[in-house]
């Protein structure tokens, strides 16, 4: 998660964007896109500081939505073909896939795919 107290907090300290990117662990552009989301929002340290990093979140870009999986994945089904013989994560992952183009949208990649499959299992 972006630190945007601390982004801010830098800024109040005169730091330039370059280091507070350094100093913050970010990328440049992120630290121009907040300072420039801060000013529109008229939003400074003296605000932030009693703020936590999501409540600045949603001052600052207000119509962020959550990021959601491309397309959901039917772990039942998953589990269920898994237990049978010659079916592996690949295959259903090739399956997966087309099930994602058929309606048009954009699948996990593999290793997502199976990140989200391992998360599940641990689940239960």
């Amino acid at each position: 998660m972006t630190k945007y107290r601390e982004i801010l907090r830098l800024k109040h300290l005169g730091f330039s964007e370059r280091n507070i990117a350094r100093t913050a662990g970010v990328s440049r552009n992120t630290v121009k896109r907040v300072v420039e989301a801060a000013n529109a929002a008229r939003i400074d340290w003296t605000h932030a500081e009693s703020m936590d990093d999501a409540t600045i979140e949603k001052a600052l870009f207000p119509d962020r939505k959550p990021a959601q999986p491309s397309h959901t994945i039917d772990f039942e089904y998953i589990r269920k073909e898994l237990l049978r013989n010659g079916v592996t994560k690949k295959l259903l992952w090739a399956e997966y896939c087309e099930s994602c183009r058929l309606c048009n949208r954009d699948p996990l990649m593999y290793s997502q795919f199976c990140h989200y499959i391992q998360q599940e299992e641990q689940k239960r």
